[in-house]
C-alpha cells in the first residue's frame, strides 16, 4: 500500500555477524504514518556447515585472489540460502533483498572495509532487486563504516535509552544532546565461542562455564588496560584488531580455557558497564534493551545489572534474534526512499548520507 499518508514496504534483512554461527533471515514489513512501525512476518537462523565457518575465519588472511574467488562463491551460497528461505512463502511482493553481506576487512584507519557477498549476482540468482555494501560509502566519507544499526534504534526503538548488541562484539546506541551517538564497545562472542570450542561446545550457555569458572585478576586488569577502550568515540572493532591485542594476551597467560571464558566475561560486563554509567543522565527509569546472542547469556546480564543498578531489558526472542535483519531491511527500506541511512554523528563521516548499492535481476 502507498499514498501520501502511508507507505509500506516489504523487505527480506539478511545478516551474517562475526560469530560466524549463521545466515539472519527476516521478512519484515515497515509501514510509515508519522512514525515508522514494523513487523518481523517470518525470521530464521540458517546455520553455517563447518567448512564455511573454517572459510569465513581465516578470510582475514587470504590474498586478494583467494579473496576475489570467496567473494563468488560465498555471493551463490548466499544467493542459495536466501532462495531456500523464500520458497514456499506467500511472497505476493517483495520490495527488494537488503543484505549486509559478510565482513572479511574491516580497517577504516585505512580507509578500508570489505564484505564479501555484495555481487550484482545476488541479484541476479534470487531474481530480486537488492541492496547491499552499506559500509563502504561511509569509509570513502571518512566514516567508521560503523556501527550502521543506530539508525533502527534511533527510529525503530527511540523509546529505549540505550540499545546494546551483544553479537561477536557488543556496541552501544543512544541519544545524547540531539544526535545519536554509537560505536563498539569491546569484543563478546567472537572471543568467548573461541575457547568454548576448545571444550568441544560451541559456545557458552547461558554463560554456565563463567559463573563457574575463577577469574584471573592479573589478566583481567591486562585486558581493562587495553588503549581502545580509552578512545573517543565514533571507533569501531573487527576481527584484525581481536587476533592482534586480544588472543596474544589470552594464549599468554597460559590459563585453562574455563579461567579464559570466565575473565574474558567479566571483562565484557564491566566494560559494558562502565560506558553505560559513563553517560548515563541518573534517570530513575532508565531502560537499556539488549539484544544478540549474548543477551541469552544470563550470568553476564546478571553481572551487568549488579554493575550498574538499571533496568536490563531482553525482549522477545525474535528481536533478540533478528534485530540486525530487521534493520539492515530498514536500511534498505530507506535506501529505496533516498532518505539518509547512515548518521554521522554514529560513525565519523563528513555528513549524514544515504547508502547501499542497488542492483535489479
Amino acid at each position: 500500500m502507498k499514498s501520501k499518508d502511508i507507505t509500506s514496504y516489504t523487505i527480506l534483512g539478511i545478516m551474517s555477524g562475526t560469530s560466524v554461527d549463521g545466515i539472519d533471515f527476516a521478512l519484515t514489513k515497515f509501514t510509515k504514518h508519522n512514525n515508522w512501525t514494523f513487523e518481523i512476518i517470518k525470521a530464521k537462523t540458517a546455520p553455517y556447515p563447518k567448512k564455511w565457518q573454517e572459510k569465513l575465519r581465516k578470510a582475514v588472511d587470504f590474498k586478494e585472489n583467494e579473496l576475489v574467488q570467496l567473494d563468488k562463491e560465498y555471493t551463490e551460497y548466499l544467493a542459495a540460502a536466501a532462495t531456500t528461505f523464500m520458497k514456499g512463502r506467500e511472497l505476493e511482493h517483495l520490495d527488494a533483498i537488503a543484505s549486509h553481506g559478510h565482513t572479511i576487512l574491516h580497517r577504516p584507519d585505512r580507509g578500508i572495509t570489505y564484505q564479501i557477498g555484495n555481487k550484482k549476482e545476488l541479484a541476479t540468482l534470487t531474481g530480486q532487486q537488492v541492496i547491499c555494501d552499506f559500509r563502504v560509502q561511509d569509509v570513502k566519507l571518512g566514516g567508521q563504516g560503523a556501527p550502521l544499526v543506530p539508525i533502527g534504534d534511533y527510529l525503530l526503538f527511540g523509546t529505549y535509552d540505550a540499545c546494546i548488541n551483544i553479537g561477536g562484539f557488543a556496541n552501544i546506541s543512544y541519544q545524547k544532546n540531539g544526535e545519536r551517538i554509537a560505536y563498539d564497545i569491546c569484543p563478546t562472542n567472537i572471543v568467548l565461542n573461541h575457547y568454548a570450542e576448545k571444550l568441544g561446545l560451541d559456545y557458552d550457555k547461558g554463560g554456565q562455564l563463567a559463573s563457574e569458572g575463577d577469574i584471573d585478576q592479573k589478566l583481567l586488569k591486562k585486558l581493562n588496560k587495553l588503549p581502545f577502550y580509552a578512545e573517543n568515540p565514533p571507533k569501531s572493532l573487527g576481527l584484525e584488531w581481536v587476533k592482534q591485542e586480544i588472543f596474544p594476551l589470552l594464549e599468554t597467560s597460559n590459563l585453562k580455557p574455563q579461567i579464559i571464558i570466565a575473565t574474558f566475561t567479566e571483562h565484557m560486563a564491566q566494560q559494558i558497564a562502565r560506558v553505560l554509567t559513563d553517560f548515563n543522565p541518573k534517570k530513575a527509569d532508565f531502560k537499556a534493551l539488549v539484544t544478540g546472542g549474548g543477551a541469552y547469556n544470563t550470568h553476564l546480564i546478571k553481572r551487568l545489572e549488579a554493575l550498574t543498578a538499571l533496568e536490563i531489558i531482553v525482549p522477545e526472542k525474535q528481536i533478540v534474534e533478528f534485530k540486525e535483519a530487521l534493520v539492515f531491511a530498514f536500511m534498505g527500506t530507506l535506501r529505496l526512499r533516498n532518505t539518509v541511512n547512515i548518521l554521522k554523528s554514529v560513525t565519523g563521516a563528513q555528513k549524514d548520507h544515504c547508502s547501499g548499492v542497488i542492483f535489479t535481476p
